[in-house]
């Protein structure tokens, strides 16, 4: 099983933006944890990070017929990108919207998320661990649709 893992804007700066609300791991520490969970798992995970809207459209699309699911940290394209709505309800795979941060706690321009209509599932606002929730529970959602 193969599931693609997408860090949006601005996670490459992870340890150094604002570590109170984001952590203070670094994206290599992040992907690592993600890394070794996957192994535990017996998945296979790409991982990309990007700051590009247009990236992580073309990202999106390089799903299909590539990997089993999407995890995706819209990261602020959550709240306007109908670019990347769009492509996630084109792939037709199982999508976990994922979050560092509880974005329905935050300022009222974050409670909204274009993309969570279209994704099967959000895990929003348990650090790292969000993203461990969000490969765990891509994982059982391919694995249901296989039966």
């Amino acid at each position: 099983m193969r599931i693609r893992i997408i860090h949006g804007p601005n996670l490459n700066l992870l340890g150094l933006r604002e570590p109170d609300l984001y952590g203070h791991d670094n994206l290599d520490e992040l992907n690592k944890k993600i890394q070794d969970l996957a192994g535990s798992l017996g998945v296979e995970v790409e991982i990309f990070q990007s700051n590009s809207e247009g990236e992580i459209v073309d990202l999106i699309h390089q799903c299909v017929g590539h990997a089993d699911a999407l995890v995706i940290n819209p990261a602020a394209y959550t709240h306007y990108s109908i670019a990347i709505r769009d492509a996630v309800s084109t792939i037709r795979l199982p999508v976990v919207e994922v979050h560092l941060s509880n974005i329905h706690a935050r300022e009222e321009f974050r409670h909204r998320s274009v993309v969570a209509p279209v994704a099967c599932g959000q895990i929003a606002g348990f650090g790292s661990a969000s993203y461990l929730l969000g490969l765990r529970a891509a994982k059982q959602l391919v694995e249901e649709a296989r039966r």
